[in-house]
This record gives C-alpha cells, sequence and structure tokens, in this order.
C-alpha cells in the first residue's frame, strides 16, 4: 500500500506487484530497470507476505550480483508499514546517502506506534492473547484494544479502557474496516494528545494481519519532515567495512555486515603499540564477487 504524499516533497513510491507470483525474469527486469534509473533501491516489505515473496526478492539481487538493493522487513502491521515507508520517500528527498536513508528505516521503526480496534482476538497472533480475552472474543459486541508495536498491549473497550501511547506529538492515521472507528477517533486520539488526525483507505492485508475484518486500524507517526530529518542526522554514521557505504546503527542494509570484532590481546598490537589492523574495506573491494555469493 503506498499513501498519499505527507507533503509536497514526498517522492512517489513503486509498488512491486506479485512479487512471488510473476515469472522471475519479469521481477528481475523490474528492479534491475529501478536500480539503473535511481542508482539504489530500498524494498520495504510486510512480514504478513508469505517467506516465497522474501525468497524471491533474495533471489533477484543475487542474479543481478549487485550490492545496491536493500531489503527491509520491519515487524509493523500493514498501516504501519505504510507509513514507515512514507516517511522514506519524504527522508529521499534530502542530502541523505542511500546507505543511511535505507538505515533510517529501522531508527524510525522506534517512532511509530501501531494498533488496532478489533471485535475478535480468536486469531491474532501478533499479541499475546489471555485465556479471558480468548473466550471473551466470542461474546457478541465484544471489541478489544489493541497495540501491537512498540509494546504490546491488549485491553477490551469498556469506560475504563486505555492503551499507553508515545510521550511525543504525533499525528493519528486511521484505516477503518468492518467495525465503527468511534472508540479510535473519540477515547484513543484525544488521550494519545494527538496533534492531527486522518483517515485513509484499509490496506488490503491487515484483515489477514489482524486475523479478522472487523477492525479499525491506526497508527501514531512522526509527520513533520524536518523532526525525521533532525533524528536521522543526529547519528552516528559509520562507514560499513565490507561495501564502503555509509550507514547508521550495527548493521550494514545493503550487505548485511556487522562491524568486525578485532582481536584485542598483545599479540594483535604492533611495536608501536597500535593495532595491526588489516585494511578490511580494501579487501571487500578486491573481492566483491565472493562477497556477492555470501550476502545474495
Amino acid at each position: 500500500m503506498a499513501l498519499p504524499p505527507q507533503d509536497e516533497r514526498t517522492l512517489p513510491a513503486v509498488v512491486l506487484q506479485d512479487v512471488g507470483r510473476r515469472p522471475l525474469d519479469h521481477v528481475l527486469a523490474e528492479l534491475h530497470a529501478l536500480v539503473d534509473q535511481h542508482g539504489h533501491v530500498i524494498v520495504v516489505c510486510s512480514q504478513a507476505l508469505p517467506t516465497s515473496v522474501e525468497r524471491r526478492l533474495h533471489t533477484v539481487r543475487a542474479l543481478l550480483e549487485t550490492d545496491r538493493i536493500a531489503l527491509f522487513r520491519p515487524p509493523l502491521p500493514p498501516l504501519g508499514l505504510a507509513v514507515l515507508a512514507r516517511q522514506l520517500r519524504q527522508l529521499a528527498s534530502c542530502d541523505l546517502s542511500p546507505g543511511v536513508l535505507a538505515s533510517a528505516g529501522r531508527l524510525l521503526t522506534h517512532y511509530i506506534h501501531t494498533g488496532a480496534l478489533l471485535g475478535s482476538v480468536a486469531r491474532l497472533d501478533h499479541v499475546p492473547v489471555g485465556l479471558k480475552s480468548h473466550a471473551r472474543s466470542w461474546m457478541p459486541g465484544s471489541q478489544f484494544g489493541v497495540v501491537t508495536h512498540p509494546v504490546p498491549q491488549l485491553v477490551r473497550i469498556g469506560p475504563e479502557a486505555a492503551l499507553d501511547g508515545p510521550e511525543f506529538g504525533t499525528s493519528l492515521l486511521v484505516a477503518k474496516g468492518q467495525l465503527p472507528s468511534d472508540w479510535v477517533t473519540g477515547t484513543l486520539a484525544p488521550s494519545w494528545k494527538v496533534q492531527g488526525l486522518r483517515e485513509t483507505p484499509l490496506p488490503a492485508e491487515s484483515p489477514g494481519w489482524w486475523g479478522t475484518g472487523r477492525l479499525t486500524e491506526f497508527c501514531a507517526y512522526l509527520p513533520d519532515l524536518s523532526v525525521l530529518y533532525q533524528l536521522v542526522t543526529s547519528v552516528r554514521r559509520s562507514t560499513c567495512h565490507w561495501c564502503g557505504i555509509d550507514v547508521i546503527g550495527d548493521r550494514c542494509v545493503f550487505c548485511s555486515a556487522t562491524p568486525p570484532v578485532y582481536d584485542a590481546t598483545p599479540a594483535a598490537h604492533g611495536s608501536g603499540g597500535e593495532a595491526a589492523r588489516p585494511d578490511r574495506r580494501a579487501a571487500a573491494l578486491g573481492h566483491r564477487r565472493e562477497r556477492r555469493a555470501l550476502t545474495g
């Protein structure tokens, strides 16, 4: 699901359709064209999709022998994933390198609060459901408020029902399914002190992810590009020792390499007291095909 632009600077999204069902050469040609056109591609996909889709994407990246495709599969429900993808589209208009932009997805995930108002939790797999809640979900008229990220929460809707929300200013995006959204807009939104509320169609994957079509999904997020940019640029950057791209965090999103651990014993030091550290980046750049075989 590609949400409409948040502002005039938000770049458009490319939706990859039927990756797991289309012929491999069609998907290969599409991603090859995107890499040629844009230089780097960040693929954001839902964990609700079959694992065959992820395998197909890894296969395509390996066949293209490229380290310019980043695959990101965060633990967010469909609406939260769409919000995160739009935030990355907002940041793509800024002066961020591809590695920093792709790494920003992991950082911004921590600032997204996702949940839903559900008519049943009998098939909910993403939040622990107690025996009482499971039994009550079969009672006519029962409704449950659920938060899946960043901290799982589950309450049965009643006069005292409340869910802990973000401790910073956010906007709330609401996607109404086959359940009235009155509790979300009239009770949850004021308790979370949201600074704006918008509605959007329910993502097609949402009923399957939540285990019911009787739901209203919601997501609280940071809408302002200036705030997103400040968050990302305030984090220390480093250079991936394997592929040489700038990243934030402890794992490269393009080649999946983690920082090496060097031996700190005396034997690892030279006569001058400095560690005898090899030039890992040069070695990696000199063996590109071997690295691709390892990371594809």
